[in-house]
């Protein structure tokens, strides 16, 4: 039997790194609470602090903005180039 791996959506992960922020509980007992791992929930935190400043910086959110539309460009040119074959 194969164990599926339960996904979080950005909400879920940021619910948790703010209340692991809070500091109101132990990491332990958030781990319990939520049935996610320590070490899930540290590296969570850590790419929350290490992307934090994006958020106000304007430059880098347009950049992102075109990272994402030419990734889905690419994608849709590969998908068209292999239903031609």
């Amino acid at each position: 039997m194969s164990n599926k791996r339960k996904t979080y959506s950005p909400e879920e992960k940021a619910k948790i790194v703010l209340e692991i922020l809070r500091e109101a509980s132990t990491l332990k007992e958030i781990s319990q609470k939520y049935g996610v791992s320590q070490q899930l929930i540290s590296r969570w935190r850590t790419e929350f602090l290490d992307n934090m400043p994006t958020v106000f910086d304007k430059k880098a959110a347009k950049t992102e903005k075109l990272k994402q539309d030419h990734e889905a460009e690419k994608e849709e040119l590969i998908i068209k180039s292999v239903s031609l074959r």
